[in-house]
């Protein structure tokens, strides 16, 4: 679907970018950054790619990213600070790199205006709130109380969405924004549950489920995310809009979803509860009619083969726990 294009990534070595990058490196250049904070690169042969370029570096230096987007048809901004426990820790870094460095990529955008002829700004499902059932793109986002350092992401992400909009309605910037629902698969670094319960479950050791497990969340497979995504890169439709990305099919609870990775893992934990130190979100289920009618996207990974896929890859890397 894209061919011949110069595409810079942010975030470049994170799990989703580097999912994307295999996706089109082969048809396409991509340029990518990233200051490794989290590296799912190195998993992958993706930097070996004769038409893979990579820059360590990070998205609050403006001239470097200005100086990396020069020529480019088209901009994924995946750089971010993501992860509960993260965000707990450093709210200001938060703000700060998820603003800062959106507002950078954006100027970098406006300096590239000539070539560009796509944008991609990731927000998040977090935008909207505790409760999201069957939320669509127009719904009004909600947003946690002040002070509560759990929803300074949200904020964040809901500002970068703002000025993602705000530069096209009014400069002309191509920019589409994605809403992620809790995406998983081969190659996931950093926190999630999915994460957390194959590697416990590889290693013969209890599931912890924190809280009483009722949490509901739809799951999302990462090759249909990257789908989504390349729909956003490529579609006409697609400039000037938000687009909720996931699979409300793969709805379950915690309690759920920990009891399949035991099933499938054959592990010989037992699932435990564990208290929940941090505002968690309820309920999250996303309705994708939106990208559905103007992208062509229908998530086609179901919960199961995707969690299968997801345990091979992490039994394949630590054979000594499988």
């Amino acid at each position: 679907m894209l061919q011949g294009k110069r595409i810079f990534v942010t975030g470049g070595a994170g799990f989703i970018a580097t999912t994307l990058g295999r996706r089109l490196v082969d048809d396409n250049e991509i340029v990518a950054v990233d200051n490794l904070h989290r590296d799912a690169l190195s998993a992958t042969d993706l930097a070996s790619h004769p038409k893979f370029t990579f820059h360590q570096g990070d998205v609050l230096d403006a001239d470097l990213i200005k100086e990396l987007a020069q020529g480019a048809t088209h901009i994924v901004h995946c750089a971010a600070i993501a992860g509960v426990d993260t965000v707990l820790e450093s709210p200001v870094r938060t703000m700060r790199v998820n603003m800062i460095g959106t507002y950078n990529v954006l100027e970098a955008a406006v300096a590239t205006l000539d070539t560009l002829e796509r944008i991609v700004d990731f927000s998040t499902s977090e935008v909207f709130g505790t409760h999201a059932f069957n939320v669509s793109e127009g719904h009004v986002s909600t947003i946690g109380s002040v002070g509560e350092a759990r929803w300074t992401y949200a904020v964040s992400k809901l500002a970068g969405e703002h000025m993602a909009h705000a530069y096209h309605d009014e400069l002309g910037v191509p920019t589409v924004t994605v809403r992620p629902f809790n995406v998983f698969g081969p190659g996931q670094i950093g926190g999630g549950a999915i994460r957390a319960f194959i590697e416990a479950a590889l290693a013969g050791e209890d599931l912890v489920v924190r809280g009483d497990g009722s949490q509901i969340r739809a799951w999302c497979f990462v090759d249909d995310m990257v789908e989504a995504l390349v729909l956003s890169l490529a579609r006409p439709e697609a400039v000037g809009q938000s687009f909720n990305v996931g699979n409300p099919r793969s709805a379950v609870t915690i309690f759920d979803l920990a009891q399949r990775v035991k099933r499938l893992t054959g592990c010989p934990g037992e699932i435990r509860f564990a208290p929940l130190n941090y505002v968690d979100v309820e309920l999250r289920i996303p309705n994708v009619e939106k990208a559905r009618e103007l992208l062509g996207f229908e998530a086609s990974v179901e919960l199961d083969e995707g969690l299968e896929r997801t345990i091979a890859w992490y039994r394949a890397r630590k054979p000594a726990l499988a």
